[in-house]
């Protein structure tokens, strides 16, 4: 009696063809459920002759009554004023938008289109998301509208640096993934295997890198306070500050490696009226540890303006308790 065995090839093949086609399947539901969403941007600039082009990109819709989501950049000109400009859906639809709110410290922005019926995304929250998580980005890049790639969380926890005028803030937790993105992809959907929108492209940082602002409970508070207010209430106390050892002793007494030194404190700010000086090393701030300068900013929300900041540093070999009281920072 003779037994035909199997190719041992075959198993394999049959397995690798099996996960393909079920790749396939996530990308393609979450591609159609999610494009109906997703806007592609032509920004416009006012001139003394009417309005011209000055940008593309994309957005995702809120809320089907015309609240749409993007990335600040995208809508704020060099002068910082927004831009409005027209939406446009793969339905064929095509309305105007005006900008509700934009936030240049988060990058994100909040638009409102002239037209209901729309259909709403559905925002997910990054704080679940992994390494090696399949993720799938929907936007418009160079002009080609509706176009999908997926890919995956490369990196999570990056900082991203964001300006508004002298201001300097760190967008925290910001997703890194190897989904392919380009020009035109700012302010598109990143978006998990379930169709839930965890996070908006913001930037390319290299050959195969792109970054997106996660969807979050902090993110979340600021674009409320966009579509609410049309501006997002900030603290203000004054200093420039980076990442510094703790000395040895502090390390052992306080169990942690890091603070963070005041390299400049503003003239006329809380932080000088408080007492703080240069090469002072905050440990505490509110009574939660210190160690990192997203830290400190993570605790500048409006909450805490006008109120009492206690504020702990070592200087020299002291180690000394301030109150802050902060202000609001200026746009």
């Amino acid at each position: 009696m003779s037994t035909t065995l199997p190719r041992p090839d075959q198993s394999d093949d049959s397995r690798e063809a099996d996960a393909l086609d079920a790749y396939s399947q996530v990308v393609v539901d979450v591609a159609e459920r999610l494009a109906p969403s997703v806007a592609s941007l032509r920004v416009m600039r006012r001139t003394r002759g009417g309005q011209v082009p000055a940008g593309a990109g994309s957005a995702v819709a809120l809320t089907p009554d015309g609240f749409l989501l993007t990335s600040a950049h995208v809508v704020l000109s060099r002068s910082s004023r927004p831009s409005p400009g027209r939406a446009a859906f793969v339905d064929g639809r095509e309305f105007t938008f005006t900008v509700v709110g934009a936030d240049p410290l988060s990058d994100l922005a909040v638009l409102r289109a002239d037209g209901d019926d729309l259909v709403a995304a559905t925002l997910g929250d990054a704080e679940g998301l992994r390494v090696g998580q399949l993720v799938v980005a929907i936007g418009n890049p160079n002009g080609f509208a509706d176009s999908v790639t997926a890919g995956v969380v490369s990196a999570l926890g990056r900082s991203l640096p964001a300006r508004a005028g002298r201001s300097v803030r760190f967008i925290d937790n910001v997703i890194q993934t190897d989904a392919a993105l380009n020009p035109g992809n700012s302010g598109g959907a990143l978006v998990d295997s379930r169709g839930r929108v965890i996070g908006i492209n913001t930037a390319v940082a290299g050959v195969g890198l792109g970054l997106a602002v996660p969807i979050n409970a902090a993110t979340r508070q600021i674009i409320g306070s966009l579509m609410r207010d049309g501006r997002v209430r900030r603290a203000y106390i004054g200093i420039a500050g980076g990442p510094r050892p703790l000395p040895p002793h502090a390390r052992t007494r306080l169990g942690r490696k890091g603070g963070v030194e005041v390299v400049e404190v503003a003239e006329g700010s809380p932080a000088a009226r408080a007492g703080m000086r240069a090469e002072d090393l905050i440990v505490e701030l509110d009574g939660r540890p210190v160690e990192r300068v997203d830290d400190v900013q993570r605790l500048m929300s409006s909450d805490v303006i006008g109120h009492a900041l206690p504020v702990r540093v070592l200087r020299g070999e002291r180690e000394l308790v301030l109150e802050l009281f902060p202000i609001e920072l200026a746009d």
